[in-house]
């Protein structure tokens, strides 16, 4: 099997547990990052109409939170579309939301019609796409002319100190063990900082932002650099 066959299938197998894990692992915090991150993007639409991709939508939490922020803000969404190649996900974002539309594919290949959106959106989900280059080239392919990508990922640290060092510890001793516990599949939970291990630093992922069509417009980290959220719009 090959490598981004097995991460498929490790997300089939976490999640019926994986809400419930996300919640306990982050302490609700990233609940905040996705609400900011969204408000920083929907502030240039409203009063306006628009179309959202959410890529690697895994359980649809992502798409909830535009819906929401796109209701306090005054924007008409036309249309919410989650893709993910993970069956199990989409099985139980189906269930949550009912009247979003889902699609399985994968992130390079969404089968989805050029210039279609105006934002995509990935959420900790880009790190875990093998063939991310691609995938970022299929962002700007679907994407209307001025459109945004969104990405909230963990993205790999250069600096030591005090807080980086909490950071790695959590990672990579007890958050395995606490999602280990909760999903019954502590491999799944031990792949989470190996992942993080081998994505890019923030500047390595801009510079591949910028490759693939993109103006890079907001960097930032939330919550001492836990997370990052990148904002690039389509120049190219």
């Amino acid at each position: 099997m090959e490598k981004q066959e097995k991460i498929i299938e490790m997300f089939n197998q976490i999640a019926p547990t994986y809400d419930k894990a996300n919640r306990v692992l982050s302490f609700g915090v990233d609940i905040s990052w996705r609400k900011n991150a969204c408000s920083l993007v929907l502030e240039n639409y409203k009063n306006s109409s628009i179309d959202i991709v959410d890529v690697a939508c895994g359980t649809g939490d992502m798409m909830g939170i535009w819906q929401s922020m796109a209701s306090e803000l005054g924007v008409k969404i036309n249309s919410i579309t989650g893709v993910d190649p993970s069956t199990g996900m989409l099985e139980v974002a189906k269930e949550k939301f009912k009247d979003f539309t889902f699609i399985t594919a994968m992130a390079d290949n969404t089968g989805l019609e050029d210039q279609s959106a105006d934002i995509i959106s990935i959420s900790y989900g880009i790190r875990n796409v093998i063939a991310r280059n691609e995938a970022l080239k299929e962002f700007n392919r679907v994407l209307k002319p001025g459109g945004y990508v969104v990405v909230l990922e963990f993205t790999k640290r250069n600096n030591s100190g005090f807080i980086p060092k909490i950071r790695d510890f959590y990672l990579s001793k007890i958050l395995p063990k606490i999602g280990g516990f909760i999903s019954k599949n502590e491999e799944a939970y031990t792949y989470l900082p190996s992942s993080i291990e081998n994505f890019l630093d923030k500047k390595s992922f801009c510079d591949e932002l910028r490759e693939a069509g993109f103006e890079v417009q907001i960097c930032k980290g939330y919550s001492f650099d836990v997370s990052t959220l990148f904002i690039a719009k389509k120049v190219k």
